[in-house]
């Protein structure tokens, strides 16, 4: 395919740190590029030097003529003084943008319930964040260039995001190049990677499924210092392999490879044990909330006759758009907020251990050093069945021993993320309550945290729109919309159809434009609507899948002369049953369409 950029001998390097060392790439038409790599190797910088913001110390970047390039900084350059409107369209009159229908759409996507007329200044960051993004994606570009889209984005707009770049140029044409954190989103619309690291840039085929597969065999040909990453990696690829993603949204990439690699990997959590760990900690009663109603003074009552019983072990993802009232619940749930009318009982050994956005405590303490801080805590902790250090703990997320003398307030905010995470492990709570806790963290890290919290014999509740994030770590999922909390089987999926009723069609598909061509078979809305309906139904069959063992468990649990209690079980293990045979049918029927 025809070359947009290229990239000769590229070198960059700050004070003490390559970032590029000699690299030679090309981005060519049609390309779909995912840029991962640890905190600190360079993404960014990359980026800036492809986009000729940066200059670089040596080599050239060549631009096809009259190429178009877009970019989406970390930082925007909006005028404080500027209407939102101003800021997203220019001068261009409203007769001729409300004219396109892509304009009209990405408006109501992006910057529903922001005052159209309002001053720039007087937003948010994350509202600034969404006006930089629509300007940005009105405009005609050949290459885009994002730099973390997701942040600030809620669910519903990262996946409205994520259809709009899939339908936004016809196949073969464009480009793409996006660095984020946000592992299904790389799955979703990312065709190929690239991996950053010790100033060099390794590409790889395929989205971050692919990525991470490769990863692992190029890993088990490494040293034997490498084996602890590598079983890191492996962990991850059976969480892939097993999950949604690499069954369903993205083409199969050598399936029975994978399957051999991931053969001798044991599930990823013991429920049971787990559960049963959570009984001993926790006793029976932890959260139960009655009828528990919300209201603020001049608000729709934030949360709406509220009912919730949460058990030991029990690990629960909060699932909401941005100002559904999720930190309203977390607050209400842990105590803080005395709600309008309703109970809420918290079990008496209930110790809450809570992270939240902002990191409060731990940048109480900036003037700190770390060792200074992991001092306050005991000698050895059991993790995993193993007694680590506080600074073995600390190896294990990254840190190196030189950081022990790092003052806090001088770790980047991906390492403060780590620490706060790894102090809230080390106060042993025995409910978790993480709100966004993937913030800051790059893809190897997401992972090992993922790990820890797999380990972990708690109840659980989880606040976050990274989707991977979620489906890896909690076991179901409940959706706060309109004030009122339900169960969503369906996971993500269903929650996104809740959302979208609620709100009005934002994952709609652009329409297409004078001049744009459709792909004849399946239109783009027909495609992602099976495409999440087979993720949800892939989602469900895991899930499933397990009940038969766990009722076969209970019956041979239950005594030989309970018949009543024996004829219950084997009636519900039948049901199961069926329901596997029938998800499974569904899930072929679906496969089916969309590969024919």
């Amino acid at each position: 395919m025809p070359i947009l950029i290229g990239t000769e001998g590229l070198t960059h390097e700050w004070p003490g740190k390559p970032v590029a060392t000699d690299v030679t790439l090309g981005i060519n038409e049609g390309d779909r590029i995912g840029v991962v790599g640890r905190n600190g190797e360079g993404k960014t910088t990359l980026l800036s030097l492809l986009a000729k913001r940066l200059n670089p110390d040596a080599g050239s970047i060549t631009y096809r003529t009259g190429i178009t390039v877009g970019v989406l900084g970390q930082s925007d350059s909006l005028d404080d003084a500027s209407s939102v409107e101003r800021a997203v369209v220019g001068d261009v009159p409203e007769y001729v943008w409300a004219s396109r229908p892509r304009t009209r759409e990405i408006i109501s996507a992006l910057l529903d319930g922001i005052d159209w007329q309002g001053g720039v200044g007087e937003l948010s960051g994350g509202q600034r964040r969404r006006v930089d993004l629509a300007h940005l994606l009105i405009g005609d570009w050949d290459v885009l260039m994002l730099d973390e889209p997701t942040n600030h984005l809620d669910m519903p707009a990262i996946t409205w995001l994520a259809a709009h770049l899939n339908a936004r140029w016809p196949a073969g044409t464009g480009a793409l190049l996006c660095v984020t954190h946000d592992r299904w989103f790389l799955d979703e619309v990312c065709q190929s990677m690239w991996e950053v690291h010790d100033g060099q840039v390794d590409p790889f085929e395929g989205g971050f499924s692919a990525y991470v597969q490769q990863r692992v065999e190029r890993d088990r040909q490494a040293a034997a210092s490498e084996a602890r990453r590598q079983n890191q990696l492996r962990r991850e690829l059976a969480w892939l392999s097993r999950g949604a993603q690499a069954r369903s949204s993205k083409p199969k990439f050598r399936i029975a490879e994978a399957q051999s690699l991931v053969a001798d990997v044991p599930p990823l959590r013991n429920p049971i044990e787990l559960r049963s760990l959570a009984v001993s900690r926790l006793g029976k009663q932890v959260v139960e909330l009655k009828g528990v109603t919300v209201s603020y003074p001049g608000t729709p009552d934030v949360l709406d006759d509220v009912s919730w019983l949460v058990g030991p072990g029990d690990r629960y993802g909060i699932l909401g758009a941005n100002g559904a009232g999720k930190s309203t619940l977390l607050k209400v749930i842990k105590g803080e907020l005395a709600p309008t009318s309703g109970v809420v009982k918290i079990g008496k050994s209930v110790r809450f251990g809570t992270m939240s956005q902002q990191l409060d405590s731990l940048m109480e303490r900036s003037g700190w050093r770390v060792g200074e801080l992991l001092a306050r805590y005991r000698q050895t902790y059991r993790v995993d069945g193993k007694d680590l250090t506080p600074q073995q703990l600390l190896e294990r997320l990254g840190f190196e021993r030189a950081a022990l003398l790092t003052r806090i307030g001088s770790l980047s905010g991906g390492q403060r993320r780590r620490l706060a995470l790894m102090c809230v492990l080390l106060e042993e709570p025995n409910v978790l309550v993480l709100d966004e806790p993937g913030n800051d963290l790059d893809t190897d890290m997401l992972a090992v945290m993922e790990d820890l919290l797999d380990g972990w014999p708690g109840t659980l509740f989880l606040v976050s729109h990274d989707r991977y994030l979620m489906e890896r770590v909690t076991d179901d999922q409940f959706a706060l919309v309109g004030g009122r909390l339900r169960h969503v089987p369906g996971g993500v999926d269903e929650f996104l159809g809740l959302a979208a009723r609620e709100r009005g069609p934002v994952g709609a598909q652009p329409e297409p434009e004078a001049g744009e061509t459709v792909p004849s078979g399946l239109s783009n809305s027909e495609r992602q609507s099976l495409k999440r309906r087979l993720e949800s139904v892939t989602r469900r069959l895991g899930k499933l899948r397990e009940e038969p063992a766990a009722i076969e468990g209970r019956m041979a649990e239950a005594g030989p002369s309970d018949y009543a209690a024996l004829e219950a079980l084997d009636q519900e293990l039948r049901d199961c049953r069926e329901q596997i045979e029938g998800l499974e049918d569904e899930w072929l029927e679906l496969s089916e369409r969309l590969e024919g």
